[in-house]
């Protein structure tokens, strides 16, 4: 493996009616705090409340940005950013999933940045401050809660990008109680299943040969979500299961799986460009890409695939040849999330071809892409064809 250095400052507060914790996070001298959320959810079940009113018991003042959308947009970015300014907002409370957390990660940054949000995106200027943020988690999927990746969309351009500069973008606490994601209706279930296993995926494939911790870990973490997906979608509001899962999703982009490696993310790249011109749901969108990653890249290192079919999908290797052996993991993969309802071609967001062009641009945009095998623009051209 390749030498590391870890360190991750989020304080992780897990487990039922750990809102409590609230009061004891948020520093004493802050006064004007902006809570950022998406849709009306947490007004349904009662967070909200519960949130503005702990908030009330410091004496802060309150502003707020709502209507945070998936896939972000620039344009709400700078609305939030507007917020602050205008009043002079000393820490930021994010309440909800990984969009809303990745929108108050850019403006906590570009808050404090005398140049427009999309600089800091597109990485033409890096951030020298950010006004501190924490998050009340609503839903199991990014990972956003503990780290510093933040993904935005400027749907004037057609362009998606992931960034972050840690320790401005990494929240300063997070809490997690899975009592706030049994409302999380069934197919943002499924798609936050998805968005962890293709996290872990995107790790699992990587360059270093010795890093056998590192891949117990991948598998086990993957294990444990297959195993208890189809329960918690049988019972939606199954504690046990949501807490499962919850868990799952942090630690699947926690940083702890790649220590030491540096994974692909090449699949995300692709995965960006396309919901920048379609706006399909991230999630969605990986769950059609990934099988067709894999299969693409099956013969630049088979014994990887082959390990993964063995370990994770009990695939019995017995009188097959190792690329055999690899295929059947990554069909049993396409099929296991086809289960839990996930779609698996493009065309089922009535995606046709006629944009390819466009959606490869998109993702070539800085470059040759992917840590595991390099793409070229042929590539995503091919994986999108496969992808039909």
């Amino acid at each position: 493996m390749e030498n590391f250095v870890f360190y991750n400052p989020t304080k992780l507060i897990f487990g039922k009616d750990q809102l409590k914790s609230l009061s004891d996070e948020i520093p004493s001298h802050v006064h004007n705090v902006m809570l950022v959320y998406g849709g009306g959810s947490i007004k349904r079940n009662g967070l909200y409340d519960n949130v503005v009113n702990k908030l009330k018991e410091l004496n802060v003042s309150i502003s707020e940005l709502s209507g945070v959308e998936p896939n972000p947009r620039l344009k709400t970015v700078r609305r939030g950013v507007e917020i602050c300014k205008e009043n002079n907002v000393d820490f930021i409370l994010a309440v909800g999933g990984g969009s809303v957390i990745d929108a108050t990660k850019t403006i906590a940054t570009a808050a404090k940045y005398d140049g427009d949000a999309w600089d800091l995106v597109t990485r033409k200027a890096a951030p020298a401050d950010a006004i501190p943020f924490g998050t009340v988690l609503t839903l199991a999927a990014t990972g956003s809660e503990m780290n510093a990746g933040s993904v935005i969309t400027n749907w004037e351009t057609n362009e998606k990008y992931g960034w972050g500069a840690p320790p401005f973008t990494n929240p300063s606490f997070s809490i997690l109680d899975p009592t706030n994601t049994m409302s999380v209706p069934r197919d943002q279930t499924i798609y936050g299943i998805v968005d962890m296993m293709s996290h872990i995926f995107e790790q699992y494939f990587h360059q270093p040969t010795n890093a056998p911790v590192q891949d117990r870990m991948a598998e086990g973490v993957l294990r444990t979500v297959i195993e208890t997906a189809p329960k918690l979608l049988e019972d939606l509001e199954s504690y046990e299961h949501r807490e499962t899962i919850l868990y799952a999703g942090t630690i699947a982009l926690n940083g702890m799986l790649q220590m030491g490696y540096r994974g692909d993310w090449a699949t995300h790249n692709i995965e960006h460009a396309v919901s920048a011109v379609y706006d399909i749901p991230h999630a969605g969108g990986l769950a059609i890409l990934f099988p067709n990653w894999m299969k693409h890249n099956l013969d630049h290192n088979v014994d990887r695939f082959k390990q993964l079919a063995i370990r994770v999908f009990d695939v019995n290797p017995e009188g097959k040849e190792d690329r055999e052996v690899a295929l059947e993991g990554i069909e049993q993969l396409q099929a296991f999330w086809a289960s839990l309802g996930a779609p698996t071609t493009l065309a089922d967001y009535d995606i046709g071809d006629d944009q390819f062009d466009l959606i490869v641009d998109r993702a070539m945009k800085r470059g040759p892409f992917g840590n595991f095998k390099q793409l070229q623009d042929e590539d995503v051209q091919q994986i999108l064809a496969m992808s039909k």
